[in-house]
């Protein structure tokens, strides 16, 4: 068994204690914003990254925290790939029941069936789980949550739309 890691995981391994500034119940690895880590020719690593959206605001905050951590492998390069589009579908199962037991509700199904989200979905409370709740605003904390609040237990709570 070869006990020895690679540079690469070791820098996969900082890569996923990278929280994300908006979510950090979540790495930028579990949430799919790092789409990929490439060893270079001169020994450094390029950082590909994927922005939730064009316009999210944390995209400058990100770029600095991933540059922060990997401050030992460089040269270090930062790429922001913005095609294929972010997709909630990125988030996989282990991250989505994290984002539940943060307190947000993570996306229902995937975003190529839920789109167009529809607006008077009854989304299950994260909290007590039940399925009965309704939709306070299309728009949480930020443009890609929508807030809601449990009929049952009366709490609100986030849900992380499917984009």
């Amino acid at each position: 068994m070869n006990l020895v890691r690679s540079r690469r995981d070791e820098a996969w391994a900082v890569l996923q204690t990278v929280l994300d500034p908006e979510v950090p119940a979540l790495s930028l690895v579990e949430l799919g914003i790092v789409r990929e880590l490439r060893e270079d020719a001169d020994g450094g690593f390029t950082v590909v990254l994927t922005p939730t959206y064009s316009g999210c605001p944390a995209t400058e905050l990100i770029e600095t925290e991933v540059r922060t951590a990997l401050q030992d492998f460089q040269p270090l390069r930062i790429e922001q790939r913005r095609s294929p589009a972010w997709t909630t579908d990125w988030i996989g199962p282990e991250a989505r029941e994290k984002l539940r037991q943060y307190g947000i509700a993570p996306p229902s199904g995937t975003a190529a069936v839920t789109q167009p989200l529809r607006l008077h979905e009854s989304i299950p409370c994260p909290r007590c789980g039940s399925a009965k709740s309704e939709r306070l605003s299309a728009f949480g904390s930020t443009a890609c949550k929508a807030l809601y609040r449990c009929t049952a237990c009366r709490e609100p709570f986030e849900y992380f739309k499917p984009i």
